[in-house]
Parts: structure tokens; sequence; C-alpha cells
């Protein structure tokens, strides 16, 4: 067998088992969420309604058989592109109309990226203005979608544009090692967008204001002096002209760093509560969690680039994918676009570890929050994001383990009882 042959059959191998167990998730999630669906598990009873716990159940249903949907679809897309011969289609296509070179091969990208998010666009759609809107959550008006479309249009290429040139040229101009002169200038690029993010891409898109409320800022400054942290600012952002949903967040880099607070999570949670859920963020500094997770991005970022530069090299890593190899110009394009479609195909697999570590970042989050404000503000405030953002109190615990980057309620609170009783 061929090594061509054998990536085929690698791929389209690994790409139905994915798709297999996805749908297998998938349903089990449905079908454990709808038999709990008539009643509030025992240890929520006292404090979520039963109207609430059903919302949660419904919304948790619809978005799932919708992800199926999608996930079909995701298929056959990627199956078009790739083994059916759309990538190589649109290749020869520009190839004769701009002839080989940096325009086509930019040109390819730019393509692609169009073609694949106008292939999304439905969902996206029916998402936001069907299934958030039945459920009261959307607050997204044609007209600000429209206007966040073209901002991030232009912001995307304003961005992306550079940065893929740059890839490219790297790719053909700086040798053998040009993988690892790309993932510095990725990584670069990353940190980069870390400090330009909050000060410079945020306010395009919402408005940001100090913290008004002296009561609650000089409540959040000594919660954060306690902890020894120093931010830029603290920031109310009016998250309510998109969602009802309810957030906070910390954001940027070294000096740039700020905490931002929704409008509507502010609304909802009392000045204890806000204090137990910027403690849990915290949290997340306080162990580093942070710079974990940018370290390990900067090592398997590094791990993609080394793969990315010995399959590029590789004739039967383009024509078992469905694409003939340009024969008279570069085929660098081809090999950035054919990773980047294969590569979630075979990293599913191990997205289960990512999910893992992730829930265990946030039990330790929790942790120090408690130690911080005490175990009520927290439990109470969870409950209330939880309820807001119509999280089922009773997900299928295989999907849990798969795909929850953050562990449900149930062993959220079990955790934080165990340590109060400890």
């Amino acid at each position: 067998m061929s090594l061509t042959i054998f990536w085929t059959f690698a791929f389209a191998a690994v790409l139905l088992a994915g798709l297999g167990v996805k749908f297998w998730l998938a349903t089990r999630q449905i079908r454990h969420v709808a038999r709990h669906r008539a009643s509030v598990p025992a240890a929520f009873q006292a404090t979520v309604s039963l109207p609430s716990h059903q919302k949660a159940a419904d919304y948790t249903i619809v978005k799932a058989r919708v992800g199926l949907l999608e996930m079909a679809w995701g298929a056959a897309v990627l199956l078009g592109w790739t083994l059916l011969g759309g990538l190589h289609a649109l290749n020869q296509l520009l190839l004769d109309w701009l002839g080989a070179g940096m325009a086509q091969q930019l040109a390819l990208v730019v393509a692609f990226v169009a073609i694949g998010g106008l292939l999304e666009l439905p969902f996206s759609l029916y998402q936001t203005f069907v299934v958030e809107e039945r459920f009261g959550f959307n607050k997204m008006t044609w007209r600000l979608w429209i206007a966040d479309t073209l901002k991030g249009l232009v912001v995307g290429a304003l961005i992306g544009l550079p940065a893929v040139w740059l890839i490219l040229w790297l790719m053909g101009a700086a040798g053998t090692l040009w993988w690892l002169w790309a993932w510095g200038a990725w990584m670069a690029l990353n940190l980069l967008l870390l400090v330009l993010y909050p000060t410079v891409i945020a306010p395009l898109f919402n408005k940001f204001k100090p913290l008004e409320d002296e009561t609650l800022r000089a409540r959040v400054t000594a919660l954060m002096q306690r902890c020894g942290f120093a931010a830029k600012g603290l920031f109310v952002m009016d998250g309510s002209k998109r969602s009802a949903h309810a957030n906070a967040y910390f954001t940027g880099f070294g000096a740039a760093k700020r905490v931002v607070f929704f409008d509507t999570l502010l609304a909802k949670l009392s000045p204890g509560e806000v204090d137990a859920v910027l403690a849990h963020e915290l949290g997340h500094f306080k162990h580093r969690h942070i710079t974990k997770r940018i370290v390990g991005l900067f090592a398997f970022s590094l791990l993609g680039f080394a793969v990315l530069g010995f399959l590029a090299t590789q004739p039967w890593f383009y024509t078992g994918l469905g694409v003939a190899p340009n024969l008279t110009g570069a085929n660098d394009a081809l090999a950035l676009l054919l990773f980047l479609l294969a590569v979630p195909v075979f990293s599913f697999f191990v997205s289960p570890l990512g999910a893992l570590l992730s829930r265990r970042h946030e039990f330790q989050a929790d942790a120090f929050a408690v130690a911080q404000t005490g175990p009520q503000d927290l439990r109470t405030a969870l409950l209330k994001l939880y309820e807001d953002n119509a999280a089922t109190l009773t997900p299928d615990p295989l999907f849990v383990k798969f795909y929850y980057s953050h562990p449900p309620a149930t062993e959220r609170l079990a955790r934080m009882a165990a340590g109060a009783a400890a």
C-alpha cells in the first residue's frame, strides 16, 4: 500500500471514528438531560426552581440537537475540501487566474476563509437569532450583527493578512528551519495581541467605562490588594446589548491587565458574590494558570509547526487529501490549509486531556476564592450564573469528561462543601 492510499484511509477512518464518537456523546447528553428534566436534583431543590431547571434542560437539548446537524455539515464540508477535491479545484482556479506566486497563495487562503465562513454562517445565525432568541438570551439586532461582522472582517484582514503573508514568506525563504522562525513570529503576534486586545480591539465592539460604584470599587480593590494583584483598571462592559448572559474576566498582559465586569453580572450579583467571582478569577492568576496555558500554547504550537515543516515536503500529504501539489509554484498555502483541516480530526481524541486540566484549574480557583471570601458567596454566585446561563445541572458524566472545561455545578459545590467540612 502506498503512503498516499494509507494516508487517505487513515484520515477517513479517524474522521469517521471521531464523528461517530461525537454523535454518540451528543445523543447521550440529550437523553441524560431529558431523563432528569422532570425534577430538580435534591441538592438544589431549595435554591433552583423547577421552571429554571427545565429551561436549562430544554436549552441544553436544543443546542445539542443543533450541534448534531452542525457536526454532520462540518464533516461533509471537510470531505468536500479534501477527498472530494474542493481545495484542489479552488487552487487550480486561482492558479489559472493569477498564476503562481505570493498573490495566488494569499488569495487561496482568503478565498478558503471566506467560503468557510459563508458555509458556517447559517448555523451561527440560527444559534443567535433563533435558539438564543427563543430562550430570551439574544439582545443582538440585525443592525448590530452587520456592524460587528464588518468590524470583524476589517480587524481580521488587518491582523490576519500580514500574519499569513509573513508565514508564507518564511516557508519559502527561510530554508529547512522555516517552521522555527514561523513559530517565533506566531508567538510574538499572540503576545502582542494580549497587549492590544483590551485597549485597541475590544473597544471597537463594546463600550468600557470605569467601575463607578464606589462601594463595590473599594471592596474589589481591597480584595485584589489582599491577593497581591494589580490591574490597570476596573471596567464595566455593555454586554447586555448583545446577550443576557453574565460574565467577568481578566484580560491583557503585563501592565495592560484589566478587570472587566459585564453589566449583566453586576445587575444580578450582590457585592459579596461579585467579590467571590473576582476571587475565583484571581485564583487563576495566583496558581499561574494563565502562564501555564500560554506556555502550553507555545509548546503545542512549536510541535505543530515542526510537524507542518515535515509534512509540507511530503507529496503523499497532498495527494492523500485530494490535492495535486503545484509543479511550477510553491505549495506553502496548500500545506498550511491542509494541515489546519487535518489537525482537528486527529486531535479530537486527546482533547479530553485539555478539558480535564481545565477542570482541575477551576477547582483550584474555587478553593482560592473560598479561602479569600468564604464558601457561601461563591456558592450563591455560581448558582445564579448557572441559572442565568441556563447551564444544565444534570449533564451526562461522559459528555462532561470529553467537553466540559468547567466542572458541573454538582461537582463544584460538592468540592466546596467537602473543603468546608474538612
